[in-house]
């Protein structure tokens, strides 16, 4: 293994000359310098660069994000065209289910963890190593947990769930059994990839991630098209593919990087060789006691929300409320109405819930912390939920008028017709609840407690149980739009629960309500308004004529986008000047 790894290795060298043209180091010290120093910042200064900083990590994750789903949204539209219904509900609904539900309970936790208590660099060098190296320890702890549910819900995957009509999809257990592969070929590199967040390799995660996404949905174009009868099985492929770039290029890179010694100007980079990378028992302590009952906290939280999260898939993979081309049609739909939600507003949400955990000291009152963080941090939060909402309120106002529209360029009669633009107009109000719900709990996850976070694991199992009952009754009165209203009614209380927190939590303190970001101003509400009425009037208008209507439809809706942009400008001012400081900012750090 060792000796394949290394030729592979030496493979990869001959991509990292073109690395060097980028100066990944010069990048990389100034990200690391933010990770180490934003608990030390002293100045009003410093703080604002390591919220500069925070900020240039979400636009890299919101452009991968982006690029995902956009490679996603043109390769399902190819794919209409070439496989049935059922296949495609069977890859994009039962067998990714399986594959992310493996990923969520095997790393989601130790990835919450691990980079809240990242060791932090001391006067002592041999100290920081020494605490990373318990920290890899404890990070290896993740291939014999995938293994565990790996093998599990492989098992009831390809025996206890219903199959498809042979026939109609072959190859199924081949497939659940392929997948589960994978997602142990990807774990035996998520302790680099964890080491690497830390660290803040940004353009790693972007080289990683980004170069077998396009691997991959090549291999499925290519096989689809030349191979129709594989089926699933093409997926399969293109998913093993995938799995193997992903981990070859995390150790290729951290193999190149220590090779040639550029560790050595980096001086938050703790190891010398990758054989520490890998476990150890020759420390005094093995793994750190109190990361290791973090984990178990949140490992007991992710559980729960993995229910939240792909609660409709597990209902329809376990109760078979619709058949496999109804569900692939539904996730067809549901995949397109989260876009936004997706490459906009997690990326906004994975990195600001980095900014407001180094900020903020769990366990700390916060009368005992830098008030001058906290002082930001009100502001901070303000100005991203005024945001997220003004973003949300945009694509529910539009996306109610041109769903049918949509779906109908995107994939024909076969999205328009029937359910699908119902489907989108409800989708596009629970993004905008995504919206507040995902900024609120990137805070509340970042402030609370060990305690807090043990208490809201109980929280979550009621939030679960509600959900799965509602969406059950729900789809069974309803039918698939009964799915998208369980999840409005999760998300609102949800976001009832972290409102409560921000306020008990902001008790006492004088200051900027960050909840009254979800007020616009007035003459905003009145724009979005208006802009809706035009909008529905221009689509009952213009619906079932000729296409020269849709056109106009189009002009129209576009003319009212350029107004409401234009008001929430002017309207707008916190919010534009924290946009203005933090992306399109000239100043650099020195």
């Amino acid at each position: 293994m060792v000796y394949v790894l290394t030729a592979l290795i030496c493979l990869f060298k001959l991509l990292s000359c073109t690395l060097e043209n980028y100066n990944i180091c010069a990048i990389l010290k100034i990200f690391s310098f933010f990770c180490q120093k934003i608990k030390m910042a002293k100045t009003n200064e410093d703080i604002k660069d390591v919220l500069s900083n925070t900020s240039r990590l979400a636009s890299y994750n919101m452009v991968l994000q982006l690029s995902f789903r956009l490679l996603t949204f043109f390769l399902n539209a190819f794919t209409l065209r070439y496989i049935t219904k059922d296949e495609l509900g069977v890859v994009n609904v039962r067998l990714v289910l399986l594959y992310s539900t493996l990923l969520f309970l095997s790393r989601e936790a130790f990835r919450r963890a691990c980079l809240s208590q990242a060791p932090k660099r001391d006067d002592k060098h041999e100290n920081y190593v020494l605490e990373w190296r318990k920290m890899m320890n404890l990070l290896w702890c993740i291939v014999p947990i995938g293994l565990f549910f790996t093998s599990l819900l492989t098992y009831i995957w390809m025996n206890h769930l219903s199959k498809p009509d042979p026939v109609l999809v072959p190859y199924y257990s081949t497939a659940a059994l392929i997948f589960g592969i994978s997602v142990v070929i990807e774990l035996l590199a998520e302790p680099l990839f964890i080491f690497a967040q830390a660290l803040m390799f940004v353009r790693l995660r972007v080289l990683s991630e980004g170069i077998p996404m396009i691997l991959k949905c090549l291999t499925t174009v290519i096989l689809i098209v030349l191979f129709p009868k594989m089926g699933i099985l093409a997926f399969c492929v293109a998913q093993i593919i995938f799995s193997i770039s992903y981990v070859f290029i995390i150790y290729g890179y951290f193999t190149w990087y220590i090779s040639t010694e550029n560790y050595k100007k980096f001086d938050d980079f703790p190891f010398t060789s990758m054989m520490q990378f890998f476990p150890t028992s020759t420390l005094p302590s093995s793994v750190d006691s109190d990361t290791a009952s973090l984990i178990w906290s949140f490992f007991k939280q992710s559980a729960l929300k993995q229910i939240l999260t792909e609660g409709e898939k597990y209902v329809m993979t376990i109760f078979n409320v619709l058949t496999f081309g109804d569900q692939g049609v539904y996730d067809i739909v549901n995949n397109l109405g989260s876009m936004a939600a997706r490459f906009i507003f997690l990326p906004i949400e994975e990195s600001f819930y980095v900014f407001f955990a180094k900020m903020l000291e769990r366990g700390v009152p916060l009368q005992a912390q830098n008030q001058e963080k906290v002082k930001l941090v009100r502001h901070v939060l303000f100005c991203v939920l005024r945001l997220v909402v003004l973003i949300g309120l945009v694509i529910l106002v539009f996306g109610f008028s041109y769903s049918y529209i949509f779906l109908h360029l995107y994939g024909g009669s076969l999205l328009s017709e029937g359910s699908g633009p119902g489907l989108l107009r409800v989708y596009s109000f629970y993004v905008l609840l995504i919206a507040i719900n995902g900024t609120t709990e990137c805070f509340v996850f970042a402030a609370m407690s060990q305690k807090d976070v043990d208490k809201y694991n109980q929280k979550m199992l009621i939030f679960s149980l509600l959900f799965l009952t509602s969406s059950y009754y729900f789809t069974i009165y309803l039918g698939s739009v009964g799915f998208i209203f369980a999840n409005c009614l999760n998300m609102i209380v949800r976001i009832i629960h972290s409102f409560y927190f921000i306020k008990r939590y902001f008790k006492g303190h004088k200051g900027l309500d960050p909840l009254t970001a979800l007020t616009p101003h007035w003459f905003v509400v009145q724009t979005f308004v208006a802009a809706f009425t035009i909008c529905w009037l221009s689509e009952n208008i213009c619906h079932g004529l000729s296409m020269i209507y849709y056109v106009i439809h189009i002009i129209i809706g576009a003319a009212c986008l350029a107004g409401l942009l234009y008001v929430l400008y002017l309207a707008e001012e916190k919010v534009v000047e924290f946009l203005k400081e933090q992306y399109f900012s000239k100043k650099k750090k020195a």
